[in-house]
């Protein structure tokens, strides 16, 4: 059932239909990118402490929680701060946008990992990074706001298949890259871009 309960049979052309519209699109782009700063700590940022810092394991299982606060701190924030524009503007396309894009900036800051050796300053980097990632997740409000009322579950679902697109091409990415270069340099680098990639999109 659609729509105040009609009948919405699935059609490929709305797939279609949906990615052509630049709102969905550009939602969809931003949250595969803020998905893949996600993916990136879920998957990789253990190893990156212990083979790319040299951090033993001990102070990893530390140090590896401190990001992960900082992401649930910034999911909240980027709530209130999405309310709060709202209240104050009046306008949803604001109030939603300007976390999202807020967030995907900070996490682009995860390059800077590279530029420093001191372990404090890593964590704190990287805990900037994941804290505007979690702003990101926001990004379900902003398609809510742009999908289509009889479309609403096909939109979220191309959505999700977009932001989950990252939990298979970033850790092989990640994966190649280290592979090749015996470095999470480039690796940062590509999580940086992805990052601003989802800012343009």
């Amino acid at each position: 059932l659609g729509y105040h309960g009609e009948r919405n049979p699935f059609r490929w052309g709305d797939i279609v239909k949906l990615i052509k519209k630049p709102q969905i699109l550009g939602a969809s782009i931003g949250q595969f990118a803020g998905n893949s700063t996600l993916v990136f700590f879920l998957t990789w940022f253990p190893t990156y402490l212990a083979t790319e810092r040299h951090m033993g394991w001990i102070k990893v299982g530390f140090f590896a929680v401190m990001p992960f606060i900082a992401a649930s701190v910034g999911v909240v924030t980027g709530g209130v701060l999405s309310d709060h524009l709202l209240k104050k503007t009046g306008s949803a396309s604001i109030g939603r946008k300007v976390p999202i894009v807020g967030g995907l900036l900070l996490a682009s800051t995860i390059v800077g990992a590279n530029f420093v050796d001191n372990d404090a300053l890593v964590i704190a980097i990287m805990s900037v990074a994941f804290f505007g990632q979690g702003m990101v997740n926001l990004g379900w409000t902003l398609i809510a706001d742009v999908a289509p009322k009889k479309l609403i579950g096909l939109t979220g679902g191309v959505f999700n298949l977009c932001a989950n697109l990252a939990g298979i091409i970033t850790p092989l990415v990640i994966g190649f890259i280290v592979s090749a270069t015996g470095s999470f340099v480039y690796a940062l680098a590509y999580i940086a871009v992805v990052a601003l990639i989802g800012v343009a999109s």
